[in-house]
């Protein structure tokens, strides 16, 4: 699964392998996976009684090993950060999608499909609406949140979708994605 903490299939693991750089292989994903690694994804509520985060790295690992070089992805939470490792990074802290838009908004011309993972609300919706809307190419969202959804993050998402025409999903189940980026990978 890991070796030296970069994931099989990786972007990073593509170029080590093809003995290119690891802007080559960016260049080449064509999913970008914008991963909510905020605070709240440590939450306990998922298959197995695992917590989000842990269930959303087994199956981005899984992804990205059985769909090698198509997959650049990127944590967030207070900061957003490239993982080109393939190895969802424990940010913590609270959840500015802003902040992450912002930070993968120069790959918007890379023509990469850009799927948006979370399970909450941001810190500022109306920036993050904002930022969004500036997109070029369409946001797909995935909810992998609680079924209560109290703080309304299931509506948001779906609202940031349809206001670059993407499309919304919800995951099965706390933390769980991977059916769900699979079917927005197309």
């Amino acid at each position: 699964m890991e070796k030296n903490n970069i994931v099989r299939g990786s972007l990073m693991a593509v170029s080590q392998q093809n003995n290119s750089s690891l802007a080559e292989s960016f260049l080449g994903a064509d999913v970008i996976v914008v991963l909510d690694c905020s605070g709240s994804m440590d939450t306990a509520d998922s298959t197995g009684g695992k917590t989000r985060r842990q269930v959303s790295r087994d199956q981005l690992i899984g992804i990205q090993e059985t769909y090698p070089g198509r997959i650049a992805l990127f944590c967030f939470a207070n900061y957003c950060i490239f993982a080109p490792g393939g190895i969802p990074l424990p940010c913590g802290g609270s959840t500015d999608m802003a902040a992450a838009l912002r930070y993968i908004q120069p790959a918007d011309d890379c023509g990469s499909k850009i799927i948006l993972v979370s399970d909450g609300m941001p810190n500022d919706a109306s920036e993050t609406l904002r930022i969004a809307r500036e997109f070029k190419n369409r946001i797909d969202t995935l909810f992998c949140g609680p079924e209560s959804d109290v703080e309304g993050g299931r509506a948001f998402l779906e609202k940031l979708a349809r206001a670059t025409g993407g499309q919304a999903v919800t995951s099965a189940a706390p933390g769980v994605l991977e059916k769900e980026v699979l079917l927005l990978m197309g």
